[in-house]
């Protein structure tokens, strides 16, 4: 190895004299005829016009070369964007087209085809042409033949998704739809769908979320069996065995009423709603359960909290804790007639609606409500604190622990309602550190929290379950 590399060394060394042994000579040839130009123009007849002569040409000599390289420079081939071989022993090149070091794209792609052979490797064929990568394949069988095949697709960052679509028609595929996918997507579906399971088995208000992490983007009501004069609520007598009906399914609500699920953009598959079903049907099996992990907090005043998830057996002291509140508590938290505040209760405590959380003292007395509530595709954020327990730092606990839920529930932003008379909620919200907008709709104050910066706030968050989307709820003001 030493031997075959010194040789070359060798003759680089001697073309290195060489080099430097003509532009020596071209040194002294330079000397020579400038200094006979010199003499030439200081001594003879006609050195002026010499003297100009060369100037003249000088200047043509220069335009003429200034033409020629921007012609010859416009006509040049564009340079090779394939990177050259490295030298043996080199490392890799320093540089690469933006072509091989951009991130590839993933995409989510849907399309029903015809039941018959060739069909999918139709598909997968014009999809190969076009250098996309299937990473995953999931069947849905259709009830009047065909089938719905769902592709979890990784293609070259400049192809645009209009491409894939026409590449898929081409192929035989109809009804094509497609869009971003990101590192979630690549789970594998049955561990995806055990998760989901395992989530809604430890935690009752976890089945809405689970059934919009199972069938993506869509919008979740939850319809009470009554309404809150104890009328039956309409659209709340799903069958056991659910509906579906094309981009909408209803399933029973095993704690009473209907769940129903919207999907305007994209028809639900059997399949999907034996996997919503199932959901359901283990939620139901399992019964009433919420997690009982708690807190036990010291305020600044020295007495000690404990801070749990609440649920509907916590309705009677919630009851109590409203007959001990003043009308002005009651009509501050919900905006409406203070004689209606304990109906809602049994709404607002059930975790179809979201989240509530409970203050309680070392004698067991609750004092305090948190209420994390899904309305349609924004979520809404709420508190009641018993007169006496006010302005002691409870608000901005409760508070900021239910930011931290609804940022684990995927929500972009969370909104309070309350008057601008209410100072400890407005001072609340302000002590979260988050962007906040402030609007005034017919004299209430609504204020908007982005949850685009972790709360600034201090105390633990409960470890939920993580969830990307918030889903619709329908839940009482």
């Amino acid at each position: 190895m030493t031997e075959r590399n010194h040789a070359p060394a060798q003759r680089h060394h001697r073309h290195h004299w060489r080099r430097d042994l003509v532009e020596l000579a071209a040194l002294f040839c330079a000397v020579a005829v400038a200094d006979g130009i010199a003499n030439l123009v200081a001594h003879g007849p006609h050195g002026p016009v010499l003297l100009i002569a060369s100037a003249v040409a000088l200047l043509v000599t220069t335009a003429f070369h200034t033409w020629w390289a921007r012609r010859h420079n416009s006509h040049a081939p564009p340079p090779s964007t394939a990177p050259s071989d490295p030298a043996p022993g080199a490392g890799p090149a320093s540089s690469a087209p933006e072509s091989a070091t951009a991130t590839p794209a993933l995409w989510r792609m849907r399309t029903t085809v015809r039941d018959e052979p060739g069909s999918l490797a139709a598909i997968c064929s014009a999809l190969a042409r076009h250098r996309v990568d299937i990473l995953t394949l999931q069947t849905h069988p259709l009830p009047e033949g065909g089938t719905v095949d769902e592709f979890l697709l990784r293609s070259p960052h400049e192809l645009p998704s209009s491409d894939l679509s026409r590449a898929v028609a081409g192929a035989g595929g109809r009804s094509t739809w497609i869009e971003r996918a990101d590192a979630h997507d690549l789970v594998d579906t049955p561990a995806r769908v055990l998760g989901l399971a395992t989530r809604t088995a430890l935690d009752a208000a976890e089945l809405p979320l689970a059934l919009r992490q199972l069938l993506g983007r869509c919008t979740i009501h939850s319809i009470p069996a009554t309404t809150l004069s104890g009328r039956p609520n309409a659209g709340a007598d799903a069958p056991v065995e659910g509906v579906l009906e094309a981009t909408v399914m209803r399933l029973r609500d095993p704690s009473g009423g209907a769940i129903t699920i919207e999907r305007p953009y994209l028809p639900f598959t059997p399949t999907e709603f034996a996997r919503a079903r199932a959901l359901v049907e283990l939620d139901a099996r399992l019964g009433p359960r919420v997690p009982r992990s708690q807190d036990v907090l010291t305020l600044p005043e020295g007495n000690e909290i404990t801070v749990r998830r609440a649920d509907g057996s916590d309705l009677a002291a919630a009851r109590a804790m409203h007959d001990r509140c003043s009308e002005r508590t009651l009509g501050l938290r919900y905006h409406g007639p203070v004689s209606d505040a304990d109906r809602y209760l049994g709404h607002l405590l059930s975790p179809r609606f979201g989240r509530t959380l409970a203050a309680t003292t070392a004698s067991g007395k609750l004092v305090a409500l948190g209420h994390l509530l899904w309305d349609g595709d924004e979520t809404e954020i709420a508190l009641l604190i018993e007169d006496d327990w006010q302005r002691r730092g409870i608000g901005s606990e409760l508070l900021g622990r239910l930011i931290a839920m609804a940022a684990e529930t995927g929500c972009d932003s969370v909104y309070a309602v309350t008057q601008a008379s209410n100072t400890g909620m407005v001072a609340a919200m302000r002590g979260l550190g988050l962007p906040l907008d402030y609007q005034i709709e017919e004299g209430t104050l609504v204020i908007t929290a982005r949850l685009d910066a972790t709360p600034a706030v201090s105390g633990r968050a409960y470890e939920l379950p993580r969830a990307q989307q918030p889903y619709g709820q329908q839940h009482p003001r």
